[in-house]
């Protein structure tokens, strides 16, 4: 888990040194600054798709969550309903084994 964390520091770090090295190039300030512009375009593009993708991704594991939530609730509403069916068939064996032993007593 602290290794994702490292990450958008890397890219930082990255993307300051590039800067930084195109500031620094051996080109005219116009042709440093159209590249600067060119770069950060790309990067604002390269932003949009990861975002995009990790919409899409969420939204799949959404889904996948809410399936695997409405299994569970099947599951454990046929486990309470095998409960309650166990409860009546144990309860009405009981009377049935009371009436029988009563009827004996007689």
């Amino acid at each position: 888990m602290q290794d994702d964390n490292k990450f958008p520091y890397f890219f930082l770090g990255l993307g300051l040194g590039v800067a930084v090295g195109l500031l620094f190039a051996p080109k005219s300030g116009s042709e440093t600054r159209e590249l600067l512009l060119n770069k950060a375009d790309e990067g604002k593009e390269y932003l949009k798709r990861q975002g995009e993708q990790l919409r899409s991704s969420a939204g799949d594991a959404i889904e996948r969550g809410k399936s695997a939530l409405a299994r569970q609730r099947e599951q454990l509403s046929a486990a309470v309903e095998a409960g309650r069916q166990a409860y009546r068939e144990s309860v009405e064996k009981d009377a049935a084994s009371d009436d029988a032993v009563a009827g004996e007593q007689s």
